[in-house]
């Protein structure tokens, strides 16, 4: 099947209101343009080099998502450009997206990740860690960022009950923390190709899907790339 049907396919289960993100991480430009010809304009990439390659290559209105974990020395690279970061996972990581964001004139939008899955590898806040910031006030003192909601990845098992009990902590955090920013909070990233079926019970709007759309990739060639 081509990546035009395929992409098709993933929409025509999407409820209206929710926003698909393609994630194109290891994939080469050249399908990210099939894509782009079907009409999808938001991509997510996991490494901050090879998003700010795809940037420079690819047509400039195509909205770039950061997606996977963000090292602070990296942020540099995709904080004139990106336009959403899901994996906010630190007060020290905020504060360096802040940072850049207001030495590139910019306002960036991030998503705060939090750590549900029954995995250790997983990034994110603890939720008690995340409450205590936000109420501490210091991210409404920012004036680079504007939170736009919660960001949260489900255990990689499949036992489903473990699963839905991910996604519905994520929804009771995101609904908890409203109470705490403004209208624009509004985001709720979770699902992936292997799981986004069971997050729309949950409410996400938005769902990041990689392997449905592009098909699987040989991630040790990828790394043998010197260019995108």
């Amino acid at each position: 099947m081509s990546i035009r049907s395929q992409l098709s396919d993933v929409r025509e289960t999407l409820p209206e209101g929710v926003t698909l993100v393609a994630v194109s991480k290891t994939h080469a430009p050249a399908l990210i343009e099939e894509a782009y010809a079907a009409g999808q304009r938001i991509f997510g990439e996991s490494r901050p080099q090879e998003l700010a390659a795809k940037y420079e290559a690819l047509p400039k209105d195509i909205e770039w998502h950061m997606i996977g974990h963000l090292q602070t020395n990296k942020v540099k690279l995709i904080a004139p450009f990106v336009a959403l970061i899901h994996s906010a996972d630190s007060e020290r990581l905020i504060r360096v997206i802040n940072d850049e964001a207001i030495r590139n004139g910019r306002v960036i939008d991030i998503l705060l990740e939090i750590h549900v899955a029954d995995e250790e590898t997983k990034s994110g806040w603890t939720y008690d860690a995340l409450l205590k910031y936000v109420k501490s006030g210091a991210l409404a003192a920012m004036k680079g960022v504007r939170v736009r909601g919660v960001m949260g990845i489900a255990t990689y098992t499949s036992n489903e009950f473990r699963v839905r009990l991910d996604f519905e902590l994520l929804q009771q955090y995101k609904k908890e923390l409203e109470a705490y920013f403004d209208s624009s909070f509004d985001t709720l990233s979770m699902g992936m190709s292997d799981d986004y079926p069971l997050a729309l019970d949950y409410g996400t709007t938005m769902v990041r899907i990689g392997s449905l759309i592009f098909g699987k990739r040989d991630y040790a060639a990828a790394e043998k790339e010197a260019t995108v």
